[in-house]
């Protein structure tokens, strides 16, 4: 068996997340699949590359020796990939820039201003739950960029390699329940007014089952927990079966309340991540525009970041976006 590219980046995929399992669905791999691959390549090279045990895998010494020089190796090729295809791009007339994103209602804004830009610029975007899949998919070339939410308390493993910009440092997490739930009267919800809910949270997000999990413990609750997409969600929360986490932008429903949690128990980081600063100079601004947008139509975060200014904790910067996004 010789080595290739594609062997060295997944050496690299799993020392980076600790997981088979992580690193299986980076590379959009079944977890099967991986742990055979990896077991011809330490076949290949003689000897075992990774320790597994049932709290992760860590590389042995000689997989730390492997891993230092397969790095490199897999940011070079993945540069001139991605220079290669942006050169062909342009000499044909055009440039399909690349982007991936977890969830947001900014992103239809922030497409429809990079293409008001002209037809040289055509945005093609991928979506996944997996904010640490969309990032390695940037470090191996397959994205340009992506805008991904870090969940306070689980940070993300960020490729060598990658360049962030921190669009919001820490952006509340609020609660969606129904419109007649007795806590929705109120302009701020305590967890202990949802001591008796169910909570439905998509576990498939990176950080989020945690993230609920941890602040609930700290609230001094053992609230049932059920797993779901957030559309399902949603659904089940209007009815009175769940509640469940949402942004703060998101848009207001009549069957639904969207409420800041009292004292802000959880909150994520909105990132955006490319591999050369010029291509986050390239995109930046109209994202930050199309999210303040957004934030401005958001009734309960509009009020929250006037609380918010009041009170001093607002992160400077956001009263001048917010400002500029109402006028």
């Amino acid at each position: 068996m010789e080595l290739e590219v594609r062997h060295l980046r997944l050496l690299c995929a799993i020392a980076d997340t600790g997981s088979l399992h992580k690193a299986a669905r980076q590379l959009g791999l079944a977890q099967p699949s991986l742990s055979n691959q990896l077991l011809r390549i330490e076949r290949a090279l003689g000897a075992q590359l990774f320790v597994r045990a049932r709290t992760g895998c860590r590389p042995t010494p000689l997989g730390l020796a492997v891993l230092s020089r397969a790095r490199p190796l897999v940011a070079e090729f993945a540069a001139i990939v991605t220079e290669t295809r942006a050169a062909a791009a342009r000499a044909a007339g055009g440039y399909q820039l690349r982007i991936g994103a977890t969830a947001s209602r900014a992103i239809p804004g922030w497409l429809r201003l990079l293409r008001a830009r002209g037809p040289d610029c055509e945005p093609a975007l991928q979506m996944n739950v997996s904010a640490s899949a969309l990032l390695g998919m940037v470090a191996a070339g397959r994205l340009d960029m992506a805008f991904v939410h870090e969940v306070e308390g689980s940070p993300l493993r960020i490729p060598p390699g990658l360049c962030l910009r921190v669009l919001v440092e820490r952006e509340p997490q609020f609660v969606t329940l129904s419109a007649d739930h007795p806590a929705a009267a109120q302009p701020e919800v305590s967890l202990a007014d949802l001591a008796g809910d169910r909570w439905m949270v998509d576990s498939t997000v990176d950080g989020e089952w945690e993230g609920l999990s941890r602040v609930l413990r700290a609230a001094g609750l053992h609230s049932e927990m059920l797993h779901g997409d957030y559309l399902t969600a949603y659904s089940l929360a209007a009815t009175g079966e769940v509640v469940t986490v949402s942004q703060p932008t998101a848009h207001p429903r009549p069957d639904l309340a969207i409420r800041p949690l009292k004292g802000d128990p959880l909150g994520v980081r909105l990132l955006l991540a490319a591999r050369t600063e010029p291509e986050l100079d390239e995109v930046y601004p109209e994202l930050e525009k199309a999210y303040w947008a957004v934030a401005a139509e958001a009734p309960a975060y509009r009020e929250w970041l006037k609380r918010a200014r009041l009170s001093g904790t607002a992160q400077e910067g956001n009263d001048a976006q917010l400002s500029r996004s109402t006028m």
